[in-house]
């Protein structure tokens, strides 16, 4: 098995069994066994658990969300949300997500590898944002941390509360309301 295919086999491998099993399901020897590799390989390629687990799930969601460029702060926020909120049709994916959640909270090694996925999450919005803001979409001053957190706040409290749906329908209307904040609205 050539060093790429090898990669890609205990990412995927790593990726479905922590939707399977949890993170505490989640193995070396579970993952190798998987991906038909030896332990020794996993190892050589990533520090530790925590580490090959977030860059597994990383992989996973860069292949399933592409950043998009559609032209516009509304449709490219509309795509991404919709594709975060989709989600919500993946039990496992939701049961495994917050696991990662509750794990970051507990662990301060995983912590800091869930944080890093996070941020990179994080990116993608800014990138958005920033094309946004030069093609003069955004009000002036809009803090482009903030409405990272806007956009992610909603999908994180519904998912780890479940107070409320979340769902790829929802996007659009979620959307709406945010780009209407972040242009900015005369008062009076």
């Amino acid at each position: 098995m050539r060093s790429q295919d090898a990669s890609e086999a205990v990412l995927a491998a790593t990726a479905a069994l922590l939707e399977e099993a949890g993170y505490h399901g989640v193995t070396i020897e579970g993952v190798a066994k998987r991906a038909e590799v030896a332990k020794s390989t996993v190892y050589r390629w990533w520090k530790s658990k925590p580490a090959l687990v977030m860059d597994a799930y990383r992989h996973s969601v860069e292949q399933r969300m592409p950043t998009p460029d559609t032209g516009t702060l509304a449709g490219d926020l509309t795509l991404f949300t919709t594709e975060l909120y989709r989600i919500a049709e993946h039990p496992l994916r939701v049961r495994a997500l917050r696991g990662l959640m509750a794990e970051a909270q507990l662990d301060p090694a995983f912590a800091e590898e869930f944080r890093g996925w996070v941020e990179s999450r994080r990116t993608v919005v800014k990138e958005i944002l920033a094309r946004a803001a030069d093609r003069g979409e955004l009000a002036p001053g809009t803090d482009p941390d903030f409405a990272a957190d806007q956009v992610f706040g909603p999908f994180w409290y519904r998912l780890l509360v479940g107070h409320a749906d979340l769902g790829p329908a929802l996007a659009r209307d979620h959307v709406a309301q945010l780009v209407e904040g972040l242009r900015g609205r005369g008062t009076g």
